[in-house]
Protein backbone atom coordinates (compact mmCIF):
# COMPACT_ATOMS: atom_id res chain seq x y z
CA UNK A 1 0.00 0.00 0.00
CA UNK A 2 1.13 3.06 -0.80
CA UNK A 3 0.81 6.20 1.45
CA UNK A 4 1.36 10.01 1.60
CA UNK A 5 2.25 11.46 4.65
CA UNK A 6 1.34 15.72 4.78
CA UNK A 7 1.29 17.66 7.96
CA UNK A 8 0.86 22.00 9.08
CA UNK A 9 -0.60 22.74 5.84
CA UNK A 10 -1.54 25.85 8.08
CA UNK A 11 -4.59 27.25 6.21
CA UNK A 12 -5.14 30.39 6.60
CA UNK A 13 -1.41 31.65 7.37
CA UNK A 14 -0.53 34.97 7.02
CA UNK A 15 2.75 36.34 6.50
CA UNK A 16 2.85 40.09 8.09
CA UNK A 17 -1.05 40.20 7.49
CA UNK A 18 -0.94 39.29 3.68
CA UNK A 19 -3.61 36.21 3.15
CA UNK A 20 -2.58 33.86 0.99
CA UNK A 21 -5.77 31.97 -0.23
CA UNK A 22 -4.18 31.78 -3.54
CA UNK A 23 -1.04 29.90 -2.59
CA UNK A 24 -3.02 27.74 -0.53
CA UNK A 25 -5.64 26.72 -3.56
CA UNK A 26 -2.44 25.67 -5.53
CA UNK A 27 -0.73 23.54 -3.23
CA UNK A 28 -3.89 21.71 -2.87
CA UNK A 29 -4.54 21.53 -6.45
CA UNK A 30 -0.79 20.26 -6.66
CA UNK A 31 -1.26 18.09 -3.69
CA UNK A 32 -4.23 16.58 -5.56
CA UNK A 33 -2.40 15.53 -9.07
CA UNK A 34 0.17 14.35 -6.69
CA UNK A 35 -1.99 11.97 -5.65
CA UNK A 36 -3.37 10.90 -8.62
CA UNK A 37 -0.08 10.16 -10.29
CA UNK A 38 1.64 8.54 -7.23
CA UNK A 39 -1.58 6.18 -6.83
CA UNK A 40 -1.10 7.06 -3.26
CA UNK A 41 -3.94 5.09 -1.63
CA UNK A 42 -4.25 6.41 1.48
CA UNK A 43 -3.22 10.81 2.80
CA UNK A 44 -2.02 10.88 6.17
CA UNK A 45 -2.69 14.57 7.36
CA UNK A 46 -0.45 15.16 10.68
CA UNK A 47 -1.60 17.89 12.22
CA UNK A 48 -2.32 21.69 12.24
CA UNK A 49 -4.57 21.99 8.90
CA UNK A 50 -5.39 25.48 9.84
CA UNK A 51 -3.34 28.80 11.35
CA UNK A 52 -6.03 28.99 13.55
CA UNK A 53 -9.32 27.52 15.51
CA UNK A 54 -11.88 29.99 13.46
CA UNK A 55 -10.72 29.62 10.49
CA UNK A 56 -12.42 32.00 7.87
CA UNK A 57 -15.32 30.48 5.11
CA UNK A 58 -12.64 30.80 2.57
CA UNK A 59 -10.42 28.77 3.95
CA UNK A 60 -13.34 26.57 5.08
CA UNK A 61 -14.29 26.27 1.56
CA UNK A 62 -10.68 25.43 0.58
CA UNK A 63 -10.62 22.86 3.00
CA UNK A 64 -13.48 20.76 1.88
CA UNK A 65 -13.22 21.04 -1.83
CA UNK A 66 -10.04 19.64 -1.38
CA UNK A 67 -11.27 16.86 0.65
CA UNK A 68 -14.10 16.75 -1.95
CA UNK A 69 -11.98 16.24 -5.05
CA UNK A 70 -10.13 13.13 -3.14
CA UNK A 71 -12.69 11.09 -2.13
CA UNK A 72 -13.52 10.56 -6.03
CA UNK A 73 -9.91 10.08 -6.75
CA UNK A 74 -7.81 6.36 -6.64
CA UNK A 75 -7.05 7.54 -2.55
CA UNK A 76 -9.12 5.42 -0.65
CA UNK A 77 -8.75 6.96 2.85
CA UNK A 78 -8.32 9.85 3.86
CA UNK A 79 -6.47 9.96 7.83
CA UNK A 80 -6.33 12.94 9.68
CA UNK A 81 -5.50 14.41 13.29
CA UNK A 82 -5.85 17.60 15.05
CA UNK A 83 -2.74 19.78 15.86
CA UNK A 84 -2.58 22.19 18.29
CA UNK A 85 -3.14 25.24 16.29
CA UNK A 86 -6.69 23.31 15.34
CA UNK A 87 -10.46 23.24 17.06
CA UNK A 88 -11.00 20.25 17.67
CA UNK A 89 -14.31 20.94 17.62
CA UNK A 90 -14.28 22.50 14.42
CA UNK A 91 -12.50 19.22 12.63
CA UNK A 92 -14.16 17.28 14.17
CA UNK A 93 -18.28 18.65 13.25
CA UNK A 94 -18.32 16.71 10.04
CA UNK A 95 -16.25 13.54 11.31
CA UNK A 96 -19.81 10.98 10.95
CA UNK A 97 -20.33 12.53 7.31
CA UNK A 98 -17.05 12.23 6.24
CA UNK A 99 -16.44 8.75 7.04
CA UNK A 100 -18.86 7.74 4.83
CA UNK A 101 -16.33 9.19 2.52
CA UNK A 102 -13.63 6.71 4.32
CA UNK A 103 -12.12 10.30 5.33
CA UNK A 104 -11.56 9.80 9.14
CA UNK A 105 -10.99 12.38 11.42
CA UNK A 106 -9.29 12.56 14.98
CA UNK A 107 -9.76 16.41 16.43
CA UNK A 108 -9.27 15.45 19.82
CA UNK A 109 -8.61 11.92 21.81
CA UNK A 110 -11.88 10.16 21.87
CA UNK A 111 -13.50 8.97 25.29
CA UNK A 112 -12.65 5.55 23.37
CA UNK A 113 -9.17 5.00 23.37
CA UNK A 114 -10.01 2.72 20.46
CA UNK A 115 -11.58 4.71 18.44
CA UNK A 116 -8.02 6.39 17.49
CA UNK A 117 -6.81 2.72 15.44
CA UNK A 118 -7.92 2.90 11.80
CA UNK A 119 -7.88 -0.71 9.73
CA UNK A 120 -7.97 0.38 6.53
CA UNK A 121 -9.59 -2.35 4.01
CA UNK A 122 -8.42 -2.86 0.21
CA UNK A 123 -11.44 -3.28 -2.63
CA UNK A 124 -11.96 -6.71 -1.58
CA UNK A 125 -12.51 -5.40 2.29
CA UNK A 126 -9.41 -7.49 2.88
CA UNK A 127 -7.34 -5.52 5.98
CA UNK A 128 -3.70 -3.91 4.38
CA UNK A 129 -3.46 -1.20 6.85
CA UNK A 130 -3.57 -0.31 10.64
CA UNK A 131 -3.39 3.87 11.68
CA UNK A 132 -3.04 4.71 15.18
CA UNK A 133 -3.98 8.53 14.60
CA UNK A 134 -3.05 10.27 17.94
CA UNK A 135 -3.59 13.80 17.97
CA UNK A 136 -2.21 16.74 19.63
CA UNK A 137 -2.33 15.61 22.99
CA UNK A 138 -3.56 18.52 25.49
CA UNK A 139 -2.44 18.70 29.12
CA UNK A 140 -6.12 18.15 30.36
CA UNK A 141 -5.73 14.64 28.14
CA UNK A 142 -2.45 13.15 29.66
CA UNK A 143 -2.57 14.28 33.34
CA UNK A 144 -4.57 15.58 36.73
CA UNK A 145 -2.18 18.14 38.38
CA UNK A 146 -1.66 17.99 41.98
CA UNK A 147 -1.31 20.85 44.46
CA UNK A 148 2.16 21.10 45.63
CA UNK A 149 3.95 18.98 42.79
CA UNK A 150 7.18 19.88 42.33
CA UNK A 151 8.25 21.34 38.47
CA UNK A 152 10.46 18.13 37.79
CA UNK A 153 6.98 16.19 39.03
CA UNK A 154 4.84 17.90 36.67
CA UNK A 155 6.97 16.89 34.22
CA UNK A 156 8.03 14.00 34.81
CA UNK A 157 4.13 12.99 34.81
CA UNK A 158 3.25 14.75 31.39
CA UNK A 159 5.99 12.62 29.68
CA UNK A 160 4.65 9.21 31.33
CA UNK A 161 1.07 10.29 30.38
CA UNK A 162 2.64 10.47 26.79
CA UNK A 163 4.14 7.29 26.85
CA UNK A 164 1.63 5.22 28.40
CA UNK A 165 -0.71 6.84 25.39
CA UNK A 166 1.08 5.25 23.10
CA UNK A 167 1.84 2.26 24.69
CA UNK A 168 -2.06 1.29 25.55
CA UNK A 169 -2.86 2.46 21.87
CA UNK A 170 -0.48 -0.01 21.01
CA UNK A 171 -1.46 -2.67 23.17
CA UNK A 172 -4.81 -2.08 21.73
CA UNK A 173 -4.08 -2.58 17.94
CA UNK A 174 -1.98 -5.22 18.76
CA UNK A 175 -4.41 -7.70 19.67
CA UNK A 176 -6.28 -6.84 16.55
CA UNK A 177 -3.82 -6.98 14.80
CA UNK A 178 -3.33 -10.92 16.04
CA UNK A 179 -7.24 -11.64 15.14
CA UNK A 180 -6.75 -10.74 11.51
CA UNK A 181 -6.32 -13.94 9.18
CA UNK A 182 -2.90 -12.14 7.64
CA UNK A 183 -0.66 -9.77 9.17
CA UNK A 184 -0.85 -6.01 8.49
CA UNK A 185 1.30 -3.01 8.88
CA UNK A 186 1.12 -0.42 11.65
CA UNK A 187 1.27 3.26 11.00
CA UNK A 188 1.23 5.62 14.05
CA UNK A 189 0.90 9.45 13.61
CA UNK A 190 1.42 12.18 16.01
CA UNK A 191 1.93 15.98 16.64
CA UNK A 192 4.41 16.53 18.90
CA UNK A 193 8.24 17.74 18.95
CA UNK A 194 10.72 14.69 19.46
CA UNK A 195 14.49 15.27 20.66
CA UNK A 196 16.77 16.50 17.91
CA UNK A 197 13.75 18.12 15.89
CA UNK A 198 15.52 21.20 13.53
CA UNK A 199 13.00 24.51 13.99
CA UNK A 200 14.22 27.82 11.72
CA UNK A 201 13.47 31.10 13.02
CA UNK A 202 10.53 32.87 12.87
CA UNK A 203 8.88 29.12 11.86
CA UNK A 204 5.73 29.57 14.03
CA UNK A 205 6.44 26.12 16.14
CA UNK A 206 5.32 26.74 19.77
CA UNK A 207 6.43 25.01 22.74
CA UNK A 208 3.65 21.85 22.85
CA UNK A 209 3.63 21.52 26.53
CA UNK A 210 4.03 23.56 29.48
CA UNK A 211 7.24 23.51 32.05
CA UNK A 212 10.63 23.15 30.21
CA UNK A 213 9.54 19.83 29.12
CA UNK A 214 9.43 20.65 25.32
CA UNK A 215 10.67 17.90 23.51
CA UNK A 216 9.51 13.75 24.09
CA UNK A 217 12.08 11.00 23.04
CA UNK A 218 12.24 8.13 19.99
CA UNK A 219 11.44 5.60 22.84
CA UNK A 220 8.19 7.20 23.69
CA UNK A 221 6.61 5.33 20.35
CA UNK A 222 6.55 1.47 20.14
CA UNK A 223 9.46 0.35 18.57
CA UNK A 224 7.44 -2.48 16.11
CA UNK A 225 5.74 0.72 14.48
CA UNK A 226 6.41 0.45 10.76
CA UNK A 227 6.42 4.19 9.56
CA UNK A 228 5.91 7.22 12.07
CA UNK A 229 4.02 10.05 10.67
CA UNK A 230 4.69 13.15 12.23
CA UNK A 231 3.38 16.85 12.25
CA UNK A 232 4.42 19.96 13.99
CA UNK A 233 7.73 20.91 12.92
CA UNK A 234 8.33 22.48 9.62
CA UNK A 235 11.03 21.48 8.18
CA UNK A 236 11.08 18.04 6.43
CA UNK A 237 13.61 15.97 8.79
CA UNK A 238 14.18 11.95 10.07
CA UNK A 239 13.72 11.50 13.66
CA UNK A 240 17.30 10.40 15.11
CA UNK A 241 18.32 9.80 11.16
CA UNK A 242 15.81 6.82 11.23
CA UNK A 243 13.80 6.58 7.72
CA UNK A 244 10.70 5.27 8.87
CA UNK A 245 10.38 8.27 11.77
CA UNK A 246 9.59 11.26 9.61
CA UNK A 247 8.38 14.67 9.99
CA UNK A 248 6.89 15.81 6.22
CA UNK A 249 7.01 19.19 6.98
CA UNK A 250 4.77 22.27 6.21
CA UNK A 251 4.35 22.29 2.30
CA UNK A 252 4.17 26.50 2.33
CA UNK A 253 7.26 28.93 4.16
CA UNK A 254 6.01 29.54 7.39
CA UNK A 255 8.27 32.60 7.41
CA UNK A 256 10.79 34.47 5.28
CA UNK A 257 13.18 31.84 6.82
CA UNK A 258 12.04 29.41 5.16
CA UNK A 259 11.91 30.96 2.03
CA UNK A 260 14.56 29.15 0.01
CA UNK A 261 14.22 25.58 2.31
CA UNK A 262 12.80 23.18 0.22
CA UNK A 263 9.30 21.78 1.18
CA UNK A 264 8.05 18.46 0.19
CA UNK A 265 5.23 15.58 1.03
CA UNK A 266 6.55 11.98 1.64
CA UNK A 267 5.37 9.00 -0.55
CA UNK A 268 5.89 6.23 1.74
CA UNK A 269 5.39 2.43 0.20
CA UNK A 270 5.41 -0.32 2.92
CA UNK A 271 5.44 -3.63 1.37
CA UNK A 272 7.01 -5.62 -0.22
CA UNK A 273 9.89 -2.77 0.15
CA UNK A 274 9.81 -0.31 2.34
CA UNK A 275 10.61 3.29 0.57
CA UNK A 276 10.09 6.42 1.42
CA UNK A 277 10.37 9.43 -1.35
CA UNK A 278 10.44 13.30 -1.02
CA UNK A 279 8.54 15.06 -3.53
CA UNK A 280 9.59 18.58 -3.16
CA UNK A 281 6.39 21.31 -2.97
CA UNK A 282 7.01 23.76 -5.94
CA UNK A 283 7.30 28.00 -4.64
CA UNK A 284 4.07 29.51 -5.44
CA UNK A 285 4.73 32.33 -4.65
CA UNK A 286 8.38 34.10 -3.95
CA UNK A 287 9.44 35.61 -0.86
CA UNK A 288 12.86 37.42 -0.80
CA UNK A 289 14.61 39.07 2.39
CA UNK A 290 16.91 41.92 1.27
CA UNK A 291 19.04 43.04 3.86
CA UNK A 292 21.48 46.56 3.43
CA UNK A 293 22.16 49.83 3.60
CA UNK A 294 19.73 51.65 1.46
CA UNK A 295 22.03 51.95 -1.87
CA UNK A 296 22.10 48.27 -1.60
CA UNK A 297 18.09 48.05 -0.87
CA UNK A 298 17.41 49.78 -4.03
CA UNK A 299 19.89 48.24 -5.99
CA UNK A 300 18.33 44.85 -4.94
CA UNK A 301 14.92 46.12 -6.09
CA UNK A 302 16.04 46.86 -8.97
CA UNK A 303 17.22 43.92 -10.15
CA UNK A 304 14.27 41.57 -8.78
CA UNK A 305 12.10 44.30 -10.92
CA UNK A 306 13.97 43.12 -13.71
CA UNK A 307 12.47 39.58 -13.29
CA UNK A 308 9.27 40.86 -13.79
CA UNK A 309 7.82 38.31 -11.68
CA UNK A 310 5.64 38.47 -8.17
CA UNK A 311 7.64 38.31 -5.01
CA UNK A 312 6.82 39.43 -1.58
CA UNK A 313 9.94 41.45 -0.24
CA UNK A 314 11.00 41.78 3.38
CA UNK A 315 13.35 44.65 3.83
CA UNK A 316 16.05 44.55 6.72
CA UNK A 317 17.48 47.93 6.81
CA UNK A 318 21.53 47.53 8.65
CA UNK A 319 22.66 51.16 7.76
CA UNK A 320 24.53 53.47 9.87
CA UNK A 321 22.83 56.69 8.64
CA UNK A 322 19.47 57.30 10.32
CA UNK A 323 16.76 57.59 7.55
CA UNK A 324 13.32 59.02 8.20
CA UNK A 325 12.49 58.54 4.95
CA UNK A 326 13.09 54.55 4.75
CA UNK A 327 9.59 53.62 3.90
CA UNK A 328 8.33 56.28 1.42
CA UNK A 329 11.83 55.48 -1.04
CA UNK A 330 11.98 51.88 -0.96
CA UNK A 331 7.50 52.13 -1.62
CA UNK A 332 8.76 54.30 -4.65
CA UNK A 333 11.37 51.68 -5.99
CA UNK A 334 8.40 49.02 -6.05
CA UNK A 335 5.82 51.21 -8.03
CA UNK A 336 4.39 50.03 -11.09
CA UNK A 337 5.87 46.50 -10.71
CA UNK A 338 4.69 43.35 -9.13
CA UNK A 339 7.15 43.71 -6.40
CA UNK A 340 5.11 43.79 -2.72
CA UNK A 341 6.05 44.97 0.53
CA UNK A 342 5.13 42.98 3.79
CA UNK A 343 7.48 44.17 6.14
CA UNK A 344 10.45 47.23 6.41
CA UNK A 345 12.74 46.52 9.59
CA UNK A 346 14.63 49.56 10.37
CA UNK A 347 17.11 48.70 13.01
CA UNK A 348 19.41 51.65 13.12
CA UNK A 349 16.37 53.85 14.10
CA UNK A 350 14.66 51.03 16.68
CA UNK A 351 18.73 51.62 18.11
CA UNK A 352 18.10 54.97 18.31
CA UNK A 353 14.90 55.22 19.76
CA UNK A 354 15.60 52.77 22.26
CA UNK A 355 18.89 53.87 23.09
CA UNK A 356 20.08 50.16 24.02
CA UNK A 357 21.71 47.04 23.12
CA UNK A 358 21.59 45.43 19.57
CA UNK A 359 20.34 42.64 21.01
CA UNK A 360 16.91 44.32 22.20
CA UNK A 361 14.37 43.25 19.81
CA UNK A 362 10.84 44.25 18.58
CA UNK A 363 7.77 42.66 19.83
CA UNK A 364 6.96 41.32 16.44
CA UNK A 365 10.03 39.13 16.71
CA UNK A 366 9.29 37.64 19.87
CA UNK A 367 7.30 35.25 21.41
CA UNK A 368 5.33 35.69 24.13
CA UNK A 369 7.06 33.38 26.23
CA UNK A 370 10.02 34.89 25.53
CA UNK A 371 8.75 38.69 26.63
CA UNK A 372 7.44 37.05 29.27
CA UNK A 373 11.03 35.74 30.55
CA UNK A 374 12.33 39.72 29.54
CA UNK A 375 9.83 41.04 32.29
CA UNK A 376 11.26 38.05 34.67
CA UNK A 377 14.56 39.07 34.31
CA UNK A 378 14.35 43.35 34.00
CA UNK A 379 12.36 42.81 37.59
CA UNK A 380 15.45 40.55 38.60
CA UNK A 381 13.50 37.46 39.44
CA UNK A 382 15.62 34.51 40.76
CA UNK A 383 15.70 31.60 38.73
CA UNK A 384 13.75 28.87 41.42
CA UNK A 385 10.82 31.45 41.51
CA UNK A 386 11.02 32.50 37.65
CA UNK A 387 10.51 28.24 36.75
CA UNK A 388 7.37 28.19 38.51
CA UNK A 389 5.81 31.51 37.12
CA UNK A 390 7.30 30.36 33.77
CA UNK A 391 5.01 27.13 34.37
CA UNK A 392 1.67 29.23 35.75
CA UNK A 393 2.30 31.83 32.47
CA UNK A 394 2.87 28.46 30.02
CA UNK A 395 -0.10 27.08 31.14
CA UNK A 396 -2.50 29.59 31.01
CA UNK A 397 -0.55 30.37 27.63
CA UNK A 398 -1.26 27.00 26.37
CA UNK A 399 -5.08 27.18 27.84
CA UNK A 400 -5.78 30.59 25.37
CA UNK A 401 -4.34 28.45 22.27
CA UNK A 402 -5.36 25.18 22.78
CA UNK A 403 -8.81 25.53 24.31
CA UNK A 404 -12.24 26.17 21.90
CA UNK A 405 -14.58 26.52 24.72
CA UNK A 406 -16.78 29.10 22.95
CA UNK A 407 -17.41 27.07 20.51
CA UNK A 408 -18.36 23.91 22.72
Amino acid sequence: MKILHTSDWHLGHKLYGKQRYQEFSLFLDWLATVIEEQKIEALLIAGDIFDGQTPSNRVLEIYYRFLSHISRSPCRHVIIIGGNHDSPTLLNAPQELLRFLDIHVIGRVPENLEDEIILLRDDLNRPELMILAVPYLRDRDLRSTDAGESLHDKEKKLLSGIQDHYSKLYELARKQQKSLENHVPLVAMGHLFCQGGTTSQGDGVRELYVGSLVHVGLDTFPAEIDYLALGHLHLPQKVKKQENRRYSGAPLAMSFNEAHKQKCVLAVTLAPRFTVDEIPVPCFQALQTITGDLVQILEAIKHLKEKKQSILLEINYSGQALLDDLQEQVYTAVADSPLEVLRIYNKRIYDHILQQTSEIKTLEELSPIQVFRQCLDMHEIDDDQQQEMLLTFETALAALQNEDSSLE
